[in-house]
C-alpha cells in the first residue's frame, strides 16, 4: 500500500486491472469519482469495457471548495439540495453553504420561536422585474411566496451531504438581514411598537436586530437548535451589510454603546457578534463570516469570506484569519453570462464562462505564510432573480465546473482545452437531472 497524505489519491489502470488507493475515505471518494469519467471513456470489446491505460496521482489544493446556495430570497425544494448535493459531489467540492435567512424570508424551524416560520418563512407578494439603486415604486406579482424546511428535512440533507463527503455550513445572517424575523417578533427590533412585514424587494434593509440582553438570548437559542441540526464544525453568521441608522437613534441601542465604552454605533455589531459566537465556542464550532466582520474586530478564530473583492481576502489574511476567497467579481454566479438583452433576468455585471475559468484564487502580494491562510475558495448563488432550480441550474451550470477546476487547483490549460473537456461532461449534469446554460 502506497504511503499517502490524507488528500491524495492514487488510479493505476494496467493490462492487469485497475487499482485505486487513497490516504483517506474522503480521498477514495475522488478516487471513485474520477475512475467513474474514465469508465465514460471506455470502448467496449469482447468480455467488458476496455478502460485507457493510465496513472493518475492526485490531491486538491485547497481544503475548502464550496458553492453557496441562497433559500431566503426564493425557498428551493429539499429534493433540489439533494440534486445540487449530488452535482457539487460530481465536482469533487466538500463544502455547502446554504444562506437559510434573511429580510425576505426565514428557512429554518426553530421549536423555541414557531413563528420564525409561521411568519418569518413567508411574504404576500415579492417585486418584479429588477431593482434599481434608490427606487421607492415597485410592482408586485401578487403571489405568496414562501416555504421552509423542517429539522427532519434538514437532517436529511446533512446526512445525504455526509454520505458524499460534503460539509453543510448553515448561515443565520446577523444582526443585519433579520427583517423576516423581525416581521416575526416586532421585540427584536429597534422600534418595536411597529409591526412590519416579511420584506417584499431586494436590497438591504434598514430594520436590524437591537442589541438588548433579552435579542441576544434569543440568538443564543436560535444557535444552539441550529448547531444541533448541523454537525458539521463551521457555523455561518454573516456579518455583512448592517446598517447602524437605528442604532444611532435608539435610546436602548445608545445607552449600551455608552455603557461598553464604544465611541461609534458601528462597534455594536462586533460586541453582538462576540456575544451570541460564544455558543458556538462553547459547542467547539468555529465562527465563519463575510469579509465586513474584519472591521468589527471579530476573533481570530473566524474564517472569513472575503466577497467584497481579493484585497479583502489580503487584508484578512494579513489580519490573521483563515480566508475563503468568494470576490463577487469572478464568482457570483447571479451575474449575467452574456447580452443581458438575450438572458434571464439577473442583478447585473457580467461573469461568462471564460472570466470564471480564469479566476486565480490566491490574492497577489501575499507572503508565504498569509498564503497558507488562504484555506479554500467558494461560488455564491444569491436567487433574488432565481425563482425555482431551473433558473438556478441555468445559472450555475456550467461555471460551476469551470470553478471547481480552480477550487481544486488544476493546472491551468487554454480555454478550448477546457472547452473540449466540458462538452461531453455535459451529459454527466444532464444525467443528474439539472438544467444548464448550453455553451454558446
Amino acid at each position: 500500500m502506497e504511503n499517502l497524505g490524507d488528500t491524495e489519491y492514487r488510479i493505476d489502470v494496467t493490462p492487469d486491472g485497475a487499482r485505486l488507493s487513497a490516504g483517506s475515505e474522503e480521498s477514495l471518494r475522488y478516487a471513485e469519482q474520477t475512475y467513474r469519467q474514465l469508465l465514460d471513456a471506455a470502448t467496449e470489446v469482447e468480455g467488458g469495457l476496455a478502460v485507457p491505460a493510465v496513472h493518475i496521482a492526485d490531491a486538491p489544493r485547497f481544503g475548502w471548495r464550496g458553492m453557496m446556495l441562497d433559500v431566503s430570497r426564493h425557498f428551493m425544494p429539499k429534493e433540489f439540495v439533494l440534486q445540487v448535493l449530488d452535482v457539487i459531489a460530481l465536482h469533487r467540492m466538500n463544502v455547502l453553504h446554504l444562506h437559510l435567512t434573511d429580510d425576505q424570508g426565514w428557512r429554518v424551524q426553530i421549536d423555541a420561536y414557531p413563528k420564525l416560520t409561521e411568519v418569518g418563512a413567508w411574504r404576500p407578494e415579492t417585486m418584479v422585474g429588477k431593482m434599481s439603486h434608490g427606487q421607492t415604486e415597485f410592482e408586485y406579482d401578487g403571489t405568496r411566496h414562501g416555504g421552509f424546511y423542517t429539522k427532519d428535512d434538514l437532517r436529511e440533507i446533512v446526512a445525504y451531504a455526509d454520505e458524499r463527503g460534503i460539509t453543510v455550513v448553515p448561515e443565520i445572517d446577523l444582526p443585519g438581514h433579520m427583517q423576516a424575523a423581525i416581521a416575526a417578533y416586532p421585540e427584536l427590533g429597534n422600534n418595536p411598537d411597529q409591526q412590519l412585514g416579511v420584506r417584499q424587494v431586494w436590497g438591504i434593509s434598514e430594520d436590524v436586530l437591537n442589541v438588548n440582553d433579552q435579542t441576544v438570548e434569543f440568538v443564543k437559542t436560535v444557535l444552539r437548535e441550529v448547531l444541533d441540526i448541523f454537525p458539521g464544525p463551521y457555523i455561518h453568521l454573516g456579518g455583512d451589510e448592517c446598517p447602524d441608522g437605528q442604532w444611532r437613534v435608539s435610546e436602548a441601542a445608545q445607552a449600551r454603546q455608552a455603557e461598553l465604552g464604544l465611541s461609534d454605533a458601528g462597534q455594536l455589531q462586533g460586541w453582538f457578534t462576540e456575544q451570541v459566537s460564544s455558543v458556538l465556542t462553547e459547542d467547539g464550532r468555529r465562527l465563519v463570516g463575510w469579509d465586513e466582520m474584519v472591521e468589527t474586530d471579530c476573533p481570530k478564530s473566524a474564517v472569513i469570506m472575503a466577497w467584497r473583492g481579493p484585497d479583502r481576502g489580503e487584508v484578512a489574511a494579513k489580519a490573521g484569519h483563515d480566508v475563503v476567497m468568494a470576490p463577487n467579481q469572478s464568482v457570483y454566479f447571479d451575474y449575467y453570462q452574456g447580452d443581458p438583452s438575450t438572458e434571464p433576468l439577473a442583478i447585473g455585471h457580467f461573469t461568462p464562462l471564460e472570466k470564471v475559468y480564469d479566476f486565480e484564487v490566491i490574492p497577489p502580494g501575499l507572503t508565504a505564510e498569509e498564503e497558507a491562510r488562504i484555506v479554500g475558495t467558494q461560488c455564491q448563488v444569491w436567487t433574488e432573480y432565481m425563482e425555482g432550480p431551473e433558473r438556478v441550474g441555468y445559472m450555475l451550470l456550467p461555471r460551476l465546473s469551470a470553478f471547481a477546476e480552480r477550487a481544486w487547483g488544476s493546472p491551468k490549460t487554454s480555454y478550448d482545452e477546457f472547452l473540449g473537456r466540458l462538452r461531453p461532461h455535459l451529459a454527466r449534469v444532464e444525467a443528474l437531472g439539472l438544467t444548464y446554460r448550453p455553451l454558446d
